[in-house]
């Protein structure tokens, strides 16, 4: 039998909300009240005119320019933008983006979603673990570059030191056009894996052990659940690392900027180092700017494309 669930009509209309008063009609206290509210939000206005919306109209207005630091801009159009999608290395520079980007994002997902299922459970321990792993994206840049050249380092680094023990002659790994973008890579991974983890941890302890359960009365095995609950389940997490590392990794400056400066023959060169480059050794900020708006352009293309997509394979997504 179905029993349908009936809500009193209330005795009493409801009454509507009655409209903002006008300054003219605000006591004195709510007047002081105002502007103390406006006080206190005007520093993070100011800040963000200054130092972000500014910036970046600034830099739409300078793309169109030959501005150098040195003589006032003078308007050139498009000339920035032929010479950029002309200019061989920024195609390389360009492409290495992506090399970057697309070899950092999803090893990151898959290596923090099997993190974060291997101590989503109670074990000994566990709180250390998770601590272990999230200690890297914590560490400041310049420490971890430290560390990092430490590894890699050709005669007395601890990576070549391994090798050695197993007879294998260790390459430099930052000189070597082969191996310097897959040796920051994998300098990644270690730094970036552990926020991911933790998002995917936060995900998966929200996931219901009642689909669990039900499952397994319905005879599914690890992998049927793990495809069936878990990533449905985890979807939305999975979509907003996926976004936000996409967007960080084509931001990527400061480990290349740290460790390899671009080299060897600017085969770790990214568009962020590269519009550094232009814009603050080589003077060039009008073609710098023309670089930053190709990047913004870019970013904001995937993250759209991701934010579309996503309507067919995110839980929840739609609603």
């Amino acid at each position: 039998m179905t029993v349908s669930a009936q809500v009193p009509a209330p005795s009493q209309p409801v009454a509507a909300a009655s409209p903002r008063p006008r300054w003219s009609e605000m006591s004195g206290l709510a007047r002081r009240e105002a502007i103390e509210g406006y006080l206190f939000l005007l520093p993070n206005i100011v800040a963000f005119f200054v130092f972000l919306a500014g910036p970046m109209l600034a830099a739409v207005y300078f793309a169109f320019t030959n501005y150098d630091l040195t003589w006032p801009p003078r308007f050139t159009f498009l000339e920035n933008f032929q010479v950029m999608f002309t200019n061989d290395l920024f195609w390389q520079v360009f492409g290495q983006t992506f090399y970057w980007a697309f070899g950092m994002v999803p090893a990151t997902i898959v290596l923090a979603l099997g993190l974060a299922l291997m101590i989503n459970r109670e074990m000994r321990g566990v709180l250390t673990y998770r601590l272990v792993y999230f200690i890297p994206h914590v560490t400041l840049s310049v420490a971890a570059s430290i560390v990092w050249l430490w590894v890699y380092h050709p005669d007395v680094g601890f990576l070549n030191l391994l090798l050695g023990y197993v007879g294998i002659d260790g390459p430099q790994w930052l000189l070597n056009r082969r191996t310097a973008m897959p040796s920051l890579i994998l300098m990644g991974w270690w730094k970036s894996v552990g926020f991911a983890m933790l998002i995917f941890l936060a995900g998966l302890q929200g996931i219901p052990a009642e689909l669990y359960e039900a499952a397994v009365m319905d005879g599914a095995n690890p992998r049927q659940r793990f495809w069936s609950i878990t990533v449905p389940m985890l979807s939305p997490a999975i979509f907003f690392v996926m976004v936000t590392s996409i967007i960080g990794a084509f931001q990527g400056f400061d480990v290349f900027y740290l460790m390899t400066r671009g080299g060897p023959a600017n085969v770790t060169t990214t568009m962020v180092l590269h519009i550094y480059n232009n814009g603050f050794l080589y003077l060039k900020m009008g073609f710098a700017s023309a670089m930053a708006m190709v990047l913004f352009a870019t970013i904001m293309i995937f993250t759209l494309g991701q934010w579309v997509y996503a309507r067919n394979w995110v839980h929840g997504f739609a609603d």
